[in-house]
Protein backbone atom coordinates (compact mmCIF):
# COMPACT_ATOMS: atom_id res chain seq x y z
CA UNK A 1 0.00 0.00 0.00
CA UNK A 2 1.26 3.58 -0.97
CA UNK A 3 2.01 5.93 2.37
CA UNK A 4 -0.69 8.45 -0.02
CA UNK A 5 -3.13 6.09 1.05
CA UNK A 6 -1.60 4.21 4.20
CA UNK A 7 -4.17 4.43 7.29
CA UNK A 8 -1.20 5.29 9.57
CA UNK A 9 -0.15 8.39 7.47
CA UNK A 10 -1.78 10.88 9.81
CA UNK A 11 -1.03 9.60 12.99
CA UNK A 12 2.33 9.43 11.64
CA UNK A 13 2.37 13.07 10.53
CA UNK A 14 1.58 13.86 14.39
CA UNK A 15 4.84 11.72 15.24
CA UNK A 16 6.51 13.20 13.41
CA UNK A 17 5.06 17.14 14.24
CA UNK A 18 5.50 16.26 17.89
CA UNK A 19 8.83 15.63 17.76
CA UNK A 20 9.87 18.24 15.56
CA UNK A 21 8.42 20.42 18.35
CA UNK A 22 9.96 19.08 20.96
CA UNK A 23 13.57 19.61 19.62
CA UNK A 24 12.63 23.08 18.23
CA UNK A 25 11.47 23.35 22.09
CA UNK A 26 14.88 22.04 23.46
CA UNK A 27 16.89 24.75 21.55
CA UNK A 28 14.68 27.20 22.54
CA UNK A 29 14.56 26.40 25.96
CA UNK A 30 18.63 26.59 25.96
CA UNK A 31 18.44 30.06 24.34
CA UNK A 32 16.29 31.27 26.98
CA UNK A 33 19.39 30.61 29.64
CA UNK A 34 21.00 34.08 28.05
CA UNK A 35 17.83 35.91 26.29
CA UNK A 36 14.33 36.91 27.51
CA UNK A 37 11.53 34.52 26.05
CA UNK A 38 9.40 36.61 23.81
CA UNK A 39 12.46 37.82 22.01
CA UNK A 40 13.68 34.20 21.47
CA UNK A 41 10.29 33.50 20.18
CA UNK A 42 10.91 36.33 17.80
CA UNK A 43 14.64 35.17 17.07
CA UNK A 44 13.22 31.91 16.33
CA UNK A 45 10.31 33.18 13.88
CA UNK A 46 13.33 35.18 12.20
CA UNK A 47 15.26 31.73 11.35
CA UNK A 48 12.07 30.10 10.49
CA UNK A 49 11.67 32.36 7.65
CA UNK A 50 15.02 32.21 6.62
CA UNK A 51 14.90 28.52 5.99
CA UNK A 52 11.71 28.10 5.02
CA UNK A 53 10.99 30.93 2.15
CA UNK A 54 13.60 29.96 0.10
CA UNK A 55 12.07 26.33 0.28
CA UNK A 56 8.74 27.68 -0.71
CA UNK A 57 9.68 29.47 -3.69
CA UNK A 58 11.64 26.42 -4.56
CA UNK A 59 8.96 24.06 -4.48
CA UNK A 60 6.98 26.05 -6.80
CA UNK A 61 4.56 28.00 -4.26
CA UNK A 62 5.30 31.62 -4.81
CA UNK A 63 2.53 32.09 -6.63
CA UNK A 64 0.13 30.91 -3.59
CA UNK A 65 1.69 33.34 -1.17
CA UNK A 66 -1.42 35.31 -1.10
CA UNK A 67 -3.56 32.28 0.13
CA UNK A 68 -1.21 33.01 3.79
CA UNK A 69 -3.67 35.47 4.21
CA UNK A 70 -6.53 33.02 3.66
CA UNK A 71 -9.29 33.88 6.70
CA UNK A 72 -9.23 30.07 7.50
CA UNK A 73 -5.09 29.69 7.94
CA UNK A 74 -5.28 32.99 9.36
CA UNK A 75 -7.95 32.25 12.30
CA UNK A 76 -5.36 29.13 12.82
CA UNK A 77 -2.42 30.87 12.32
CA UNK A 78 -3.46 33.42 15.15
CA UNK A 79 -5.11 30.55 17.74
CA UNK A 80 -1.34 29.42 16.97
CA UNK A 81 0.19 32.47 18.22
CA UNK A 82 -1.99 32.88 21.22
CA UNK A 83 -1.38 29.52 22.32
CA UNK A 84 2.76 29.78 22.27
CA UNK A 85 2.78 33.40 23.84
CA UNK A 86 0.31 32.09 26.81
CA UNK A 87 3.10 28.57 26.61
CA UNK A 88 5.95 30.53 27.34
CA UNK A 89 4.90 32.77 30.22
CA UNK A 90 3.36 29.80 31.72
CA UNK A 91 6.56 27.91 31.25
CA UNK A 92 8.83 30.63 32.51
CA UNK A 93 7.04 30.73 35.66
CA UNK A 94 5.73 27.74 36.58
CA UNK A 95 7.16 23.73 36.50
CA UNK A 96 7.64 22.56 33.24
CA UNK A 97 5.68 19.34 34.40
CA UNK A 98 2.27 21.16 35.54
CA UNK A 99 2.72 22.92 32.00
CA UNK A 100 2.78 19.41 30.24
CA UNK A 101 0.73 17.98 31.66
CA UNK A 102 -2.42 21.23 31.57
CA UNK A 103 -1.38 21.29 27.42
CA UNK A 104 -2.37 17.36 27.21
CA UNK A 105 -6.17 18.50 27.56
CA UNK A 106 -5.35 19.47 23.52
CA UNK A 107 -6.56 16.17 21.97
CA UNK A 108 -9.63 15.79 24.12
CA UNK A 109 -11.04 19.77 23.41
CA UNK A 110 -9.99 18.31 19.61
CA UNK A 111 -12.23 15.52 19.95
CA UNK A 112 -15.18 17.30 21.24
CA UNK A 113 -14.70 20.06 18.96
CA UNK A 114 -14.76 17.82 16.25
CA UNK A 115 -17.99 15.75 17.12
CA UNK A 116 -19.72 19.09 17.71
CA UNK A 117 -18.44 21.04 14.76
CA UNK A 118 -17.96 18.25 12.23
CA UNK A 119 -20.49 15.47 13.44
CA UNK A 120 -17.57 13.12 13.82
CA UNK A 121 -18.47 10.27 15.58
CA UNK A 122 -16.70 9.01 18.57
CA UNK A 123 -17.21 5.54 20.06
CA UNK A 124 -17.43 5.12 24.06
CA UNK A 125 -14.60 2.56 23.50
CA UNK A 126 -12.67 5.24 21.21
CA UNK A 127 -13.35 7.67 24.20
CA UNK A 128 -12.06 5.55 26.72
CA UNK A 129 -8.84 5.04 24.91
CA UNK A 130 -8.61 8.52 24.66
CA UNK A 131 -8.86 8.95 28.48
CA UNK A 132 -6.20 6.35 29.21
CA UNK A 133 -4.09 8.19 26.73
CA UNK A 134 -4.44 11.22 28.59
CA UNK A 135 -3.56 9.43 32.23
CA UNK A 136 -0.65 8.24 30.26
CA UNK A 137 0.94 11.57 29.69
CA UNK A 138 0.05 12.92 33.15
CA UNK A 139 2.00 9.64 34.53
CA UNK A 140 4.89 11.13 32.20
CA UNK A 141 4.52 14.33 32.92
CA UNK A 142 4.26 13.84 36.91
CA UNK A 143 2.66 17.10 37.75
CA UNK A 144 3.95 18.46 41.38
CA UNK A 145 0.59 20.65 41.68
CA UNK A 146 2.82 23.83 42.46
CA UNK A 147 2.33 26.50 41.00
CA UNK A 148 -1.52 26.57 40.64
CA UNK A 149 -2.01 30.55 39.69
CA UNK A 150 -2.47 32.76 36.74
CA UNK A 151 0.14 30.54 35.26
CA UNK A 152 -1.65 27.64 35.41
CA UNK A 153 -4.54 29.22 33.57
CA UNK A 154 -1.89 30.24 30.89
CA UNK A 155 -0.78 26.75 30.64
CA UNK A 156 -4.39 25.59 29.90
CA UNK A 157 -5.01 28.38 27.58
CA UNK A 158 -2.59 27.35 25.79
CA UNK A 159 -3.78 23.98 25.77
CA UNK A 160 -7.08 25.20 24.59
CA UNK A 161 -5.83 27.62 21.74
CA UNK A 162 -3.87 24.55 20.25
CA UNK A 163 -7.11 22.65 20.13
CA UNK A 164 -8.49 25.75 18.15
CA UNK A 165 -5.78 26.08 16.06
CA UNK A 166 -6.22 22.23 14.90
CA UNK A 167 -9.89 22.67 14.94
CA UNK A 168 -9.58 25.79 12.26
CA UNK A 169 -6.77 24.17 10.27
CA UNK A 170 -9.78 21.82 9.35
CA UNK A 171 -11.58 24.22 7.34
CA UNK A 172 -8.21 25.31 5.69
CA UNK A 173 -9.15 24.28 1.79
CA UNK A 174 -7.90 21.32 0.30
CA UNK A 175 -5.88 23.56 -2.71
CA UNK A 176 -3.73 25.54 0.36
CA UNK A 177 -0.65 23.76 0.30
CA UNK A 178 1.07 22.23 3.70
CA UNK A 179 4.02 24.53 3.49
CA UNK A 180 2.09 27.91 2.89
CA UNK A 181 0.20 27.08 5.66
CA UNK A 182 3.10 26.50 7.84
CA UNK A 183 4.99 29.49 6.99
CA UNK A 184 2.02 31.27 7.32
CA UNK A 185 1.72 30.88 11.08
CA UNK A 186 5.56 31.75 11.49
CA UNK A 187 4.86 34.83 10.13
CA UNK A 188 1.99 35.50 12.31
CA UNK A 189 4.03 34.22 15.25
CA UNK A 190 7.13 36.04 14.62
CA UNK A 191 4.71 39.66 14.59
CA UNK A 192 3.26 38.16 17.87
CA UNK A 193 6.42 37.60 19.13
CA UNK A 194 8.20 40.69 17.99
CA UNK A 195 5.14 43.31 19.44
CA UNK A 196 5.06 41.36 22.96
CA UNK A 197 8.65 41.57 23.21
CA UNK A 198 8.34 46.01 22.30
CA UNK A 199 5.97 45.72 25.17
CA UNK A 200 7.34 44.19 27.66
CA UNK A 201 11.31 43.13 27.27
CA UNK A 202 14.71 45.11 26.54
CA UNK A 203 17.05 43.78 23.59
CA UNK A 204 19.45 41.60 24.56
CA UNK A 205 22.39 40.59 21.90
CA UNK A 206 22.33 36.80 20.83
CA UNK A 207 25.63 35.32 21.23
CA UNK A 208 26.63 33.07 18.46
CA UNK A 209 25.41 30.00 20.38
CA UNK A 210 22.01 31.34 20.77
CA UNK A 211 21.98 32.14 17.24
CA UNK A 212 23.12 28.69 16.44
CA UNK A 213 20.38 27.15 18.80
CA UNK A 214 17.66 29.60 17.36
CA UNK A 215 18.54 28.14 13.78
CA UNK A 216 18.07 24.95 14.53
CA UNK A 217 14.71 25.71 16.62
CA UNK A 218 13.74 27.57 13.80
CA UNK A 219 14.38 24.94 11.09
CA UNK A 220 12.66 22.07 13.59
CA UNK A 221 9.95 24.61 14.16
CA UNK A 222 8.88 24.59 10.22
CA UNK A 223 8.45 20.70 10.43
CA UNK A 224 6.27 21.02 13.41
CA UNK A 225 4.09 23.47 11.39
CA UNK A 226 3.65 21.64 8.59
CA UNK A 227 3.45 18.03 9.59
CA UNK A 228 1.10 18.99 12.28
CA UNK A 229 -1.30 20.20 10.02
CA UNK A 230 -1.18 17.68 6.92
CA UNK A 231 -1.89 15.12 9.73
CA UNK A 232 -5.40 16.38 10.63
CA UNK A 233 -5.90 17.29 6.68
CA UNK A 234 -5.13 13.33 5.76
CA UNK A 235 -6.10 11.14 8.48
CA UNK A 236 -9.56 10.90 11.04
CA UNK A 237 -9.34 13.95 13.72
CA UNK A 238 -10.35 10.16 16.16
CA UNK A 239 -7.02 8.10 14.98
CA UNK A 240 -4.84 11.68 14.68
CA UNK A 241 -5.43 13.53 18.14
CA UNK A 242 -4.47 10.51 20.55
CA UNK A 243 -0.93 10.55 18.98
CA UNK A 244 -0.40 14.12 19.88
CA UNK A 245 0.39 12.60 23.34
CA UNK A 246 3.62 11.60 21.91
CA UNK A 247 4.87 15.30 22.67
CA UNK A 248 5.45 13.45 26.31
CA UNK A 249 6.94 10.87 25.30
CA UNK A 250 9.41 13.12 23.17
CA UNK A 251 9.94 15.05 26.06
CA UNK A 252 11.16 12.39 28.05
CA UNK A 253 13.72 11.55 25.51
CA UNK A 254 14.78 15.07 25.10
CA UNK A 255 15.31 14.79 28.88
CA UNK A 256 17.48 11.99 29.04
CA UNK A 257 19.58 13.04 26.02
CA UNK A 258 19.99 16.66 26.56
CA UNK A 259 19.48 17.28 29.84
CA UNK A 260 20.32 13.91 31.55
CA UNK A 261 17.25 13.09 32.93
CA UNK A 262 16.31 9.47 33.37
CA UNK A 263 12.84 8.93 33.60
CA UNK A 264 11.39 6.90 36.37
CA UNK A 265 9.37 3.72 36.60
CA UNK A 266 6.08 5.70 36.35
CA UNK A 267 6.94 7.31 33.47
CA UNK A 268 7.92 4.41 31.74
CA UNK A 269 4.58 2.88 32.20
CA UNK A 270 2.57 6.14 30.97
CA UNK A 271 4.53 6.04 27.84
CA UNK A 272 3.76 2.38 27.12
CA UNK A 273 0.15 3.35 27.79
CA UNK A 274 0.25 6.95 25.76
CA UNK A 275 1.71 4.16 23.15
CA UNK A 276 -0.74 1.41 23.72
CA UNK A 277 -4.22 3.42 23.68
CA UNK A 278 -2.83 5.54 19.98
CA UNK A 279 -2.66 1.69 18.27
CA UNK A 280 -5.30 0.38 19.32
CA UNK A 281 -7.57 3.32 18.34
CA UNK A 282 -6.31 3.03 15.01
CA UNK A 283 -7.02 -0.88 15.34
CA UNK A 284 -10.39 -0.19 15.96
CA UNK A 285 -10.90 2.32 13.37
CA UNK A 286 -9.39 -0.16 10.58
CA UNK A 287 -11.23 -2.85 12.20
CA UNK A 288 -14.43 -1.04 11.58
CA UNK A 289 -13.51 -0.09 7.87
CA UNK A 290 -12.96 -3.76 7.25
CA UNK A 291 -16.32 -4.83 7.90
CA UNK A 292 -18.15 -2.25 5.98
CA UNK A 293 -18.27 -3.69 2.41
CA UNK A 294 -17.01 -2.31 -0.88
CA UNK A 295 -19.24 -0.58 -2.56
Amino acid sequence: MPLSAHPLRGPLFMVVATGSYVVNDTMMKLATEGLPPYETLFLRGVWAAIWGFPLLFALGYGRNLAQMFDRWVLARNLSETGAILCFVVALANMPIADATALGQVTPLIVLIGASILFRERISGLVMALIGLGFAGAIMVAQPSGAGISVYAALALGNAVLCAVRDLAGRNVAAHVPGLIVALSAVVVVLAGAGAAHLLTERWVAPGARELTLLAGSGFFLNFGHFFIFMAYRVGPTSAVAPFYYAFSVWAVISGLVVFGQFPNLLAVAGIALVIASGLAIVWLGERRRGLVPAS
